[in-house]
């Protein structure tokens, strides 16, 4: 397993915060409770030396794909905590680990992401993580602002 430092600055960050959220909010049985955030959000760090031994072709499994749908569900709460308009994710993955990821608002896609391996998916560090986050979520915001019209219809 890979470990988070518990100490972490990152943890106490508001893409963090929420990831964790949603990951316990996935967690049916309570697996989770009394779990630290870098123990929830350790399956999301995949270094490099892991990802060569995963194989190429693979088909992901529904924990896998559970934990996809956490990372966008957690840009799309970010999304409505910012603009105050509902963001809805849309992810449609193959068997085979193929889709794509889709975050409407109103009717403006503010983000379009394809999917690939998803078998292999993770960061090479939280911090990675949280960038890739950020960085989804200023654009989709960015996309809110220029179009208001179309995000609140």
């Amino acid at each position: 397993m890979n470990q988070v430092a518990e100490t972490d600055p990152l943890l106490s960050t508001d893409f963090i915060k929420e990831m964790v959220k949603q990951m316990r909010a996935i967690d049916s049985y309570g697996t989770y409770d009394g779990w630290p955030s870098d123990r929830i959000l350790a399956p999301y760090v995949v270094t490099k030396e892991q990802r060569r031994s995963i194989p190429v072709i693979g088909d992901p499994d529904e924990i896998m794909l559970a934990r996809i749908k956490a990372f966008y569900n957690a840009i799309s709460s970010l999304i409505e905590k910012e603009c105050g308009l509902m963001a809805v994710p849309s992810i449609n993955i193959t068997h085979e680990g193929f889709g794509r990821a889709l975050i409407t608002v109103g009717k403006l896609v503010v983000m379009d992401r394809t999917l690939r391996d998803v078998h292999r998916y993770g960061y090479e560090s939280l911090s990675k993580m949280k960038d890739e986050g950020d960085k989804l979520l200023s654009v989709a915001l960015a996309l809110v602002g220029k179009f208001p019209e179309v995000a609140g219809l």
